[in-house]
């Protein structure tokens, strides 16, 4: 988070909340946020297979998300990891 959106904050002194509490946290101090996100497949590293439980073969999703002001000022960046064979993306076209 660029530090100049927490000049004058409480968040000077502490550390602001992890997300979804950010975007409440961020919506207090005035932003009017939209979110972007990139998702990608792809196969898991032998590690994230473990801890994701995935069996083999079965690919992960890799997701960024991006949350800007109206002015498209990048605020915040999130990145997560999910299992590709039991989710379903959707979008509003």
């Amino acid at each position: 988070m660029p530090f100049s959106v927490l000049v004058d904050t409480k968040y000077e002194e502490e550390a602001p909340p992890t997300a979804p509490d950010l975007y409440a946290a961020l919506a207090d101090l005035g932003h009017e946020l939209h979110f972007t996100e990139y998702i990608r497949t792809r196969m898991p590293l032998p590690d994230q297979a473990q801890a994701l439980r995935l069996p083999e073969g079965v690919p992960l999703l890799h997701i960024i998300r991006v949350a800007l002001t109206a002015a498209e000022k990048p605020l915040a960046l999130g990145e997560f990891h999910l299992p590709g064979d039991d989710l379903e993306l959707s979008f509003r076209l």
